[in-house]
């Protein structure tokens, strides 16, 4: 009977892996750490193997969850100071964790949202809310009626494409942006009309240059109109990329952070470690609390997510940069300041990406 991979009879004096020279007493290749064995792999290895790189992450995984949670700020030191087999590695603990919390944000979120409202919406609200004379008063004192206003941009949404055509000898004499504004619009328009989605048929009506430019641009107005039609397209689109969105943010707060501790012992890749940890947590408790607000509906989870998060992140900025409570709050409210202005400009930057990748 065929004995176990890990017998001194299989061990061999070269790695199969990275032929690193080896002796019979090594169980491990030093250098790149896979098992000294000849044998060849059976059906019963292939499983060993499988299962117990399952639980060896899965007691890693155990272990992370719990000092991530229950020692705020322990689980940064650990790691930065040579600990690291013990836990996960934190950048792929990250994305795992945001991955499952936006899966479990988007089971119990619909996007089906309703499409934009058109002119003759528009009008009506806009009538409803009115109780006097259709009349807006002007800075210098004059009226304008609000029906012209009405009629004007009802007129305008209704002309033809051709009442709006320029050609491209003309373009190229305007500024950039006031072209691309105008092709834009245009392009819009022709869509509107023809529902000709193929950019290259488009640029052959139009008599525009089959440039990659206005291929792109007539691609975007398709996808501007389509999405008027069903936002929640877009946002299903958003929504998937957010967790890889985040994981490129991060690094840029931790860049303040940085500044905010420079004269603490520590590089930036070790504020980089506690910021994903955080964020990491971050994602955890809101999974939960999504969880909870499913299961008793009412807000309230969120509002005790929002306590519990405030108060762990203190511990953690406490427990690894190990300062004072003054000094800690007054950095804890430096940091949130600074998080929700970069998540704004990241917000607004990753919106417009995304929109001219979509």
């Amino acid at each position: 009977m065929a004995g176990s991979r890990y017998d001194l009879k299989y061990r061999g004096t070269k790695c199969l892996n990275c032929e690193h020279p080896l002796d019979k007493s090594d169980k491990y290749c030093p250098n790149c750490g896979q098992l000294n064995s000849t044998k060849k792999l059976k059906f019963d290895d292939f499983f060993t193997e499988f299962f117990s790189g399952i639980f060896a992450y899965d007691s890693r995984f155990h272990r992370t969850i719990r000092v991530l949670l229950f020692s705020p700020g322990k689980i940064s030191k650990d790691y930065i100071q040579g600990k690291r087999m013990r836990y996960a590695n934190p950048f792929k603990f990250y994305l795992s964790a945001s991955i499952i919390f936006f899966l479990i944000w988007g089971f119990g979120n619909s996007f089906d949202i309703e499409p934009i409202v058109n002119d003759d919406e528009i009008e009506e609200l806009v009538q409803d809310s009115i109780t006097g004379p259709n009349m807006i008063p002007t800075p210098g004192g004059k009226e304008i009626n609000l029906d012209s206003l009405i009629i004007n941009q009802q007129r305008n949404a209704k002309k033809p494409y051709r009442e709006f055509y320029k050609p491209h000898e003309e373009l190229d004499t305007m500024s950039y942006l006031d072209a691309g504004n105008l092709k834009f619009d245009l392009y819009s328009r022709f869509y509107k009309e023809t529902t000709i989605r193929n950019a290259e048929t488009a640029m052959d009506s139009l008599s525009y240059p089959q440039t990659s430019y206005n291929h792109w641009l007539y691609k975007k107005a398709v996808d501007w109109n389509t999405l008027k039609e069903n936002p929640g397209l877009f946002l299903n689109y958003f929504i998937n990329k957010l967790p890889f969105i985040i994981f490129f943010y991060l690094p840029v707060f931790a860049l303040f952070i940085w500044l905010l501790y420079i004269r603490r012992p520590f590089n930036y890749i070790e504020h980089l470690v506690f910021t994903f940890h955080v964020q990491t947590t971050f994602f955890i408790l809101l999974s939960l609390a999504l969880f909870v607000d499913y299961l008793f509906p009412g807000n309230w989870a969120f509002i005790l997510f929002n306590f519990i998060f405030a108060f762990y992140l203190y511990k953690a900025l406490r427990g690894f940069y190990c300062q004072g409570r003054v000094k800690t709050i007054v950095k804890f409210m430096l940091l949130n300041f600074i998080f929700f202005i970069l998540a704004g400009i990241a917000t607004i930057i990753s919106i417009l990406a995304s929109f001219a990748i979509y």
